[in-house]
């Protein structure tokens, strides 16, 4: 599940930021993030998950919010468990598996008891040993409300909602993010769809959560389509490579397209452009490799310059604001 949404059942991997179920007509329960580091801020990713880089021997509070949407009152057991990055995807571990960066995770209270339509705020701190080896590590910090198996038989039911913690461990500054899009490859799946594969390789230190769209130019009578998004749920792993795809949801003709594909994971952003054309049945054609587009490169650096500026204009604001307080309680 996601940093925020609705209970629901528990599974085997975590999707993208989004309510883990549809809200059910009485409601849900959520679980959200309240801050973000100062120097993430802009980085959409760091208000969803916590991310972070510590020294060994550091820590962090992050301040969590969990919510009863339902009509009746909820009982939650608050906890951090295993996660990893496999097979491409974030995945959780079963029930309150440990591993490392779990057991470094702790909350100000394990259990919560909320209200019809109540709120509460609790603290998780993470507290890295002082001979914590460096890297990336996962885990997942937990939500859950469980109801016992009817009398007679019957199967108990465990929902939880949970918040994804992408820690790195070292000294001085965090691993840069970075990536690129090798190639694209075209295909044609036995129902006919059309799709596109994009190979990818996280060259960062930091994981990646992939998301972006597809665009087709200079097609059959100079025709355009798209923008396609790309299918959520491919998070990588430093160093490691992988594929990410869109799914056209019209049909084109089989080409050939010039195809520009934009992706991103936070303010980590490329695009990259290829000539490609769909098999006319089933089966996949030749990769395409990829011509990077500068230009792009030149708008993300400018947007991430902007949206530094104005968190650092924000928090400046709030800091005058808290000095004039005292000042004018003193006057």
């Amino acid at each position: 599940m996601l940093a925020a949404g609705v209970l629901a059942p528990a599974a085997g991997t975590l999707g993208r930021p989004a309510s883990a179920a549809a809200p059910s007509p009485g409601g849900g329960i959520g679980f959200r993030l309240l801050e973000a580091p100062v120097a993430e801020r802009a980085n959409s990713r760091a208000w969803y998950y916590i991310i972070d880089h510590l020294a060994p021997g550091a820590d962090i509070h992050r301040r969590v919010e969990v919510s009863n949407t339902t009509g009746s009152p909820q009982q939650l057991s608050l906890y951090a468990a295993a996660a990893e990055i496999r097979d491409h995807k974030f995945q959780f571990a079963p029930g309150r598996t440990p591993n490392e960066l779990s057991t470094w995770t702790t909350t100000s209270r394990h259990e919560v008891t909320l209200a019809p339509h109540a709120r509460s705020t609790v603290t998780a701190k993470i507290d890295v040993p002082a001979d914590a080896a460096p890297g990336e590590r996962y885990a997942v910090i937990w939500a859950e409300t469980a109801k016992a198996a009817p009398p007679g038989g019957g199967v108990a039911v465990i929902n939880r909602v949970g918040i994804r913690i992408y820690l790195s461990v070292g000294p001085g500054n965090p691993p840069a993010s970075a990536f690129t899009i090798d190639s694209l490859t075209a295909q044609r799946s036995p129902d006919g769809r059309q799709v596109v594969l994009a190979r990818v390789h996280n060259t960062g230190g930091r994981a990646l959560d992939l998301s972006g769209d597809l665009k087709l130019s200079n097609g059959p009578g100079q025709l355009t389509a798209g923008p396609f998004k790309v299918k959520t749920g491919t998070t990588l792993a430093p160093g490691e490579w992988g594929s990410v795809t869109v799914v056209l949801t019209e049909q084109v003709p089989d080409g050939p397209w010039r195809a520009r594909m934009r992706l991103e994971s936070g303010l980590t952003r490329h695009a990259a452009e290829a000539t490609i054309r769909f098999p006319a049945a089933p089966g996949t054609a030749q990769a395409s490799k990829t011509e990077t587009d500068p230009s792009y490169y030149l708008i993300a650096a400018l947007a991430g310059v902007i949206l530094f500026a104005l968190v650092a204009i924000t928090f400046l604001l709030n800091q005058r604001k808290r000095r004039a307080r005292p000042e004018r309680n003193n006057a």
